[in-house]
């Protein structure tokens, strides 16, 4: 019995004895699959030392990266993975080292995680800001009318004429990006079988948020949501658009994998 703990990536249906994992873990760590055969999953893992990754910042962030990239790999290679957050670990028992003990969760969790492999089998996440560019909202001839206002005004009178045109652009904006939020958002929910709103992390002074989600998109319909983003953008010159994917599902994993409880197989 080894006493290395493993670190898991992702849960799977198993693909069989013969297959591989693509690409390499965190800090070039092999992975690996660990296979329960007779219930049908498997877990992408390494195998690591029984203790969190901890340390500066960049190495937080290049390992976070690398567990990305060593997930989507499989769920490109395997079609759908259920994806486990950075820093999940199964330790050994005092009778069972970490396969075994993880191979028992499996079993014991069987149904629950073959449906949610199910729901994400050939689907990935997909993530869209919109914003409007804020100087480039219309707004309507009473805005004209204080610009030229503006042009012979006195340095006080043009101070107050610039606060009144900045509320009437902001006023527009705001406008249209109540219109759009709720007419975007019903054209995404046509072609998403999920979504989740998200914060974004940058906001930009110059731009008002219409709204920013995470889709979960079947493979066959993200050409689809590209064009609703195109028309979106080719019908209001003002919008701008992120459009960023695909990514494993994160935002629509609802159960995280937690060291599980010694059991028997």
């Amino acid at each position: 019995m080894t006493a290395e703990a493993l670190y898991v990536y992702a849960l799977l249906a198993d693909p069989g004895a013969d297959a591989q994992p693509p690409g390499e873990g965190l800090d070039g760590a092999p992975l690996r699959l660990v296979r329960a055969p007779d219930c049908g999953l498997a877990a992408l893992v390494h195998e690591a030392p029984a203790r969190p990754y901890q340390g500066p910042d960049d190495d937080v962030r290049r390992w976070i990266q690398a567990h990305d990239e060593a997930v989507e790999g499989m769920r490109r290679a395997a079609g759908g993975v259920l994806p486990m957050t950075f820093n999940v670990l199964v330790a050994p028992g005092e009778d069972e080292d970490a396969a075994d003990r993880l191979r028992a969760w499996l079993r014991q969790s069987r149904d629950d995680l073959h449906a949610r492999l199910a729901r994400l089998r050939d689907r990935a996440e997909y993530r869209v800001e919109i914003t409007l560019d804020s100087a480039a909202v219309p707004t309507g001839d009473s805005a004209q009318e204080i610009e030229e206002r503006m042009r012979d005004a006195s340095p006080g009178l043009r101070r107050l004429l610039t606060k009144q045109l900045d509320a009437r652009r902001k006023a527009a904006a705001d406008s249209l990006a109540d219109q759009l939020h709720a007419d975007a958002r019903r054209q995404l929910s046509t072609i998403a079988e999920d979504l989740a709103d998200r914060r974004r992390a940058v906001r930009d002074p110059d731009e008002t948020e219409v709204l920013s989600l995470a889709l979960l998109v079947h493979e066959d319909d993200v050409e689809n949501l590209g064009l609703i983003l195109a028309d979106l953008q080719e019908t209001h010159p003002a919008v701008k658009v992120r459009f960023l994917g695909p990514w494993p599902p994160y935002s629509f994993t609802d159960a995280q994998l937690t060291t599980p409880a010694p059991t028997s197989p």
